[in-house]
């Protein structure tokens, strides 16, 4: 099994807006960021600790300007907190081992999908195409991605 864990190494490396989006509970602004219009198929992992978050056979268009997905693709992955931040009160999503913020999850998502809308800053996301998934140690995770 494979161990997930934040690393110094990385986060060394991340560009200023992945630093502050990960590491400082930021939001990159609606439609610039990484991933949002990305068709391929395969899954996204966290940028700084490589866990497994989401697949592409659960991205959709929500309009929000942001990648959105129906569920993570393995919950014990995501990690959810109150966020009483901006006068609102939301759910806050935080990778589990890399600790990195994500985004947040709203209510408002396909019914027939569930209902949620996890709504993720394309910052804190690689992407990681089906072809590759098995080299770079995801092949657990082929049965969760489909061809479209």
């Amino acid at each position: 099994m494979t161990k997930y864990e934040k690393n110094p190494d990385v986060v060394a490396t991340l560009t200023p807006e992945q630093y502050r989006v990960t590491q400082e509970n930021g939001t990159e602004r609606p439609w610039t960021g990484d991933h949002l219009d990305n068709k391929e198929v395969g899954i996204y992992v966290d940028i700084v600790s490589g866990e497994p978050l989401f697949a592409s056979s659960d991205k959709y268009e929500s309009g929000c300007g942001w990648p959105s997905f129906t569920k993570p693709i393995e919950e014990t992955h995501v990690s959810e907190l109150t966020d009483s931040t901006l006068g609102m009160v939301r759910t806050e999503v935080r990778s589990t081992h890399g600790d990195s913020h994500l985004g947040h999850v709203f209510p408002d998502g396909p019914q027939d999908r569930g209902g949620l809308r996890y709504c993720i800053n394309g910052a804190s996301l690689r992407f990681v195409a089906k072809t590759d998934m098995e080299a770079e140690g995801y092949g657990d995770y082929l049965n969760q991605v489909e061809d479209i």
